[in-house]
């Protein structure tokens, strides 16, 4: 099973969507094994977003970014990475279709809701990057039939 990272950005959390957009993902069929709420800091959104560094508009991404605090999720599922991206939509929102998560509820380039990796092998920098192997579980999903005791099944 693949694992990938997505990151609520302060947009999405100060505007009260993040249980909209987990939802979605829950409603997906992926598995949530690792999810927290973090204040982003210099270092860290430097490491993340070395790949920017020197662009002129790498100061306020920063900025944004640290304007209030972002939820890590690590989810797991069959294609994980790719299912989590599809269901983003491009990264400038403004191109998003209706029914992707940003064509939803943004219409930003900055402020565009959420990070999801954008390959397993980030995929795997990155959850190492914002979860430590403590934070991240293992566990069955409930089916209908396994939530129940014995005795509730029978009547």
């Amino acid at each position: 099973m693949e694992k990938t990272l997505i990151l609520l950005k302060p947009d999405c959390v100060s505007r009260d969507l993040a249980g909209s957009v987990i939802s979605r993902f829950e409603k997906k069929g992926l598995k949530i094994v690792g999810l927290k709420m973090l204040q982003l800091n210099d270092s860290l959104l430097d490491e993340h977003y070395s790949h920017l560094k020197g662009k002129p508009f790498f100061a306020g991404i920063k900025k944004f970014m640290k304007s209030a605090p972002i939820i890590a999720i690590a989810l797991e599922g069959l294609e994980c990475v790719e299912v989590a991206r599809a269901m983003c939509g491009p990264t400038n929102a403004r191109k998003a279709a209706p029914g992707t998560i940003r064509g939803d509820y943004s219409l930003s380039v900055q402020s565009n809701i959420l990070h999801a990796s954008d390959s397993l092998e980030s995929a795997q920098k990155e959850l190492k990057r914002f979860f430590s192997k403590s934070e991240l579980f293992s566990y069955e999903k409930a089916s209908f039939a396994s939530i129940y005791s014995e005795d509730e099944k029978k009547g």
